[in-house]
């Protein structure tokens, strides 16, 4: 999340934000509780520093801010539910995919949504003019978590069968 949120000291230009991704992996792969808001409070401080270095505008810091709080909370509740259908085989895909997306639309709704009605930067908000936005933006935002999740679970699942041979090739000649 450091390295891809907004556009401050350690930004890689060219890869999309990861925080939705960060908060549904944390909620999927860790245990307490605390680390939700103390990323919320990251994300937050990331923000306030790139603001305060020039290198984004206020646009997106409105009273519609904290509507992020309750799209990561989803998000890391998708990811602490997917973790109870977890199973290490092939077989969990569909199970994540459905959660996933699941996820990302309650997730967009409450930040894009917030920042559409709550923002003040749309002279009048109405619930069509937010449909006409969702085939636009949806997909992207879909498209950002979805690769870095699989990306996150693929990563696990090369490192447990490396962990794995590693042990029965060591176990055996001992």
């Amino acid at each position: 999340m450091i390295c891809t949120r907004g556009q401050h000291f350690a930004s890689v230009d060219a890869l999309p934000s990861a925080s939705w991704a960060v908060f549904f992996l944390a909620g999927a792969l860790l245990r307490p509780l605390w680390a939700l808001p103390a990323l919320f409070v990251l994300s937050s401080l990331l923000d306030i520093a790139s603001l305060a270095s020039g290198t984004i505008t206020d646009w997106c810091l409105s009273p519609a801010y904290w509507a992020l709080a309750l799209a990561y909370a989803s998000l890391w509740l998708g990811g602490h539910v997917y973790a109870g259908l977890h199973r290490d085989r092939l077989a969990s895909v569909p199970r994540l995919v459905l959660v996933l997306v699941a996820s990302a639309t309650v997730a967009y709704a409450l930040s894009k949504g917030g920042f559409w009605f709550f923002s003040g930067r749309y002279a009048e908000p109405t619930l069509s003019g937010f449909i006409a936005r969702i085939p636009h933006y949806y997909p992207r935002a879909l498209g950002t978590l979805a690769g870095y999740v699989g990306l996150a679970f693929a990563v696990r699942a090369a490192w447990r069968l490396a962990r794995t041979r590693f042990a029965a090739r060591h176990g055996a000649h001992a």
